[in-house]
């Protein structure tokens, strides 16, 4: 716990921070973490519930401790999206387990794509998605297969453990890591330090909430920084060289935070050891009483980055950190799609899956390329996508040709370049709407449509992303298209449909975009609408302007579809 040597804001009632001794659990959540550390429910799904079935699990560990092990229960089939709030959680539950497995920004080698695709093939009937937390998250896993899993993992150097639950997240790095001729810093053993000292840790596996990481020493910010809970971007200093600002308390959801840039510059060797100071601080004095006030962005609110960061140095790091202003931020995204030179003369090449969705089977295939061209491995992306590394020049459009036959494009449209969705009701408890497949159909919709449009001609591109409820998985807040699904009312029935927002970004320009008022579109009217949107852009524009910058001075009728 941390000293008494700094004045911390008290806020008028307790909010459940155990820095300042209100330690009782305030909800269902702490009362099941004091109850029993989570971490410790690994060894009963071995010993226990993997030899005696579904049946034989605790409704606290099914519902709640599984989650630190990267396992949710998937949704039950027949509950459409208007059920969602109105059930018991029970009953939403199915037999089988969504898994999530972190790759924390790791090159995986051909053996762990292997091993990868063989899971989804063998025990999630050939699922697997590529997630935006650069995860490979499979469905219809069975209990009894858990610990079999989990053994082809360990060998593969792969893990699920805190892949959920309000623990250290899986954490997002930069794809091109130790490649990138533009890279600032390679934070790659800044990450593995994190992972191997931390994870695991039982002093960090009780946080109020969910808390996500992210680091990259690459000047496009290829990892969405101002949206994660801590982050470290690269940075130069002019006497001590490369090295690390700080970010805290960015956050979607219900109540989107942009991060705080602190302002400061770390040395690689300390990462670590101030990504322990920040989750610290959240674990001592982030709100527990209420769920939905415990992310740390909430806390950054009321104190500030000023007092946060005196707290971080006094309380928790015993030294002040350099001050330095932050990094410039660049415009838009980096998402490394097609062919890029590495700084060693070959080249990485960037890939598009549909939406993230891959499966076991395409992973197998992935690996067999990777080992028939010679490759360093792959990397996922925050995006849903997949950079191969160390590409020999002369082989590359062999290489990319490959790709296309397994399903993977380095050549993609704009539509499916910059196409997110997350999970959606097809398996997850708290979706609404269609999100994979409907995003799939948009896309080949919007390439029948625009056959001839690049991303360089839509100015850089536009993104569209779909979630599938209000807690913003695919980063609705921050794309250009941003698509929140809801039930709409259209011809008197209330049908599937989504709450639209447009104009959002990271980067230079960040902002959570423009929410139209009233404005619903059913989900079979979403092709129509975009199409009607994107038509209107390409005839308003001025010149070299972004789809994000006219959104927010164009007239509402041409946003609505109502003209164009």
């Amino acid at each position: 716990m941390p000293s008494t040597t700094t004045q911390i804001p008290r806020p008028r009632k307790g909010e459940g921070q155990w820095g300042l001794g209100y330690s009782e659990p305030l909800n269902k959540n702490e009362q099941s973490k004091k109850d029993d550390n989570p971490l410790n429910v690994a060894a009963r799904i071995e010993h226990i519930y993997a030899k005696r079935g579904f049946d034989s699990i605790d409704p606290a560990d099914l519902r709640g401790r599984f989650r630190w092990l990267g396992l949710y229960t998937q949704r039950a089939e027949g509950f459409d999206g208007g059920r969602t709030a109105t059930v018991p959680e029970e009953d939403l539950d199915a037999r089988f387990f969504m898994m999530r497995v972190r790759t924390d920004g790791a090159l995986l080698s051909a053996h762990a794509l292997r091993t990868l695709g063989e899971i989804g093939r063998d025990h999630a009937r050939d699922t697997a998605d590529v997630t935006d937390r650069e995860n490979i998250q499979y469905h219809w896993i069975q209990i009894e297969d858990v610990p079999t899993i989990w053994s082809r993992l360990d060998e593969a150097g792969l893990t699920t453990m805190e892949a959920c639950g309000d623990s250290p997240r899986p954490f997002l790095g930069s794809p091109v890591a130790g490649v990138s001729s533009e890279e600032i810093i390679d934070g790659t053993p800044a990450l593995e330090e994190i992972k191997r000292r931390y994870i695991g840790d039982e002093k960090f596996a009780n946080l109020p909430r969910k808390f996500k990481t992210a680091l990259t020493g690459h000047p496009g910010h290829d990892v969405s920084p101002e949206t994660n809970d801590v982050a470290f971007v690269g940075s130069m200093h002019p006497e001590h060289g490369p090295g690390f600002d700080l970010w805290v308390g960015g956050g979607l959801s219900t109540n989107p935070k942009l991060t705080h840039k602190l302002g400061v510059w770390i040395p690689l060797a300390e990462v670590p050891d101030v990504w322990a100071g920040v989750a610290s601080v959240f674990r001592d004095y982030g709100y527990r009483r209420l769920r939905s006030r415990a992310r740390l962005k909430f806390l950054l609110a009321d104190w500030g980055p000023e007092k946060f960061r005196e707290v971080l140095e006094n309380e928790y790091l015993d030294a002040p950190m350099v001050s330095l202003p932050s990094p410039p931020s660049p415009v838009g995204h980096r998402d490394h799609i097609g062919v890029h030179e590495q700084k060693d003369g070959r080249r990485y090449v960037g890939v598009a899956p549909v939406v993230g969705r891959v499966s076991g089977t395409m992973l197998v295939a992935l690996a067999d390329l990777v080992e028939e061209f010679g490759l360093d491995g792959a990397r996922l992306t925050p995006y849903q996508k997949i950079v191969l590394l160390g590409a020999e020049p002369d082989r590359v459009d062999d290489l990319l040709d490959a790709l296309e036959g397994i399903g993977l494009s380095g050549r993609p449209s704009n539509w499916r370049r910059n196409t997110m969705a997350c999970t959606g009701i097809q398996f997850c408890k708290l979706a609404i709407v269609d999100t994979k497949n409907r995003a799939r159909d948009l896309i080949a919709e919007l390439e029948q449509r625009f056959p001839e449009l690049s991303t360089d001609d839509l100015g850089g591109g536009i993104t569209i992303n779909v979630n599938g409820c209000p807690n913003a998985c695919a980063r609705t807040q921050v794309a250009d298209i941003g698509l929140k699904g809801q039930l709409v009312t259209k011809d008197g029935e209330q049908v599937e449909g989504f709450q639209v927002h447009l104009g959002g970004e990271t980067g230079l320009h960040a902002n959570f975009g423009r929410k139209l008022r009233a404005h619903k579109v059913a989900s079979s009217d979403l092709g129509d609408y975009v199409a009607s949107v994107v038509s209107a852009y390409l005839a308003d524009r001025q010149p070299e302007e972004r789809f994000a910058q006219w959104v927010h001075r164009a007239d509402e009728g041409l946003l609505t579809g109502a003209s164009s």
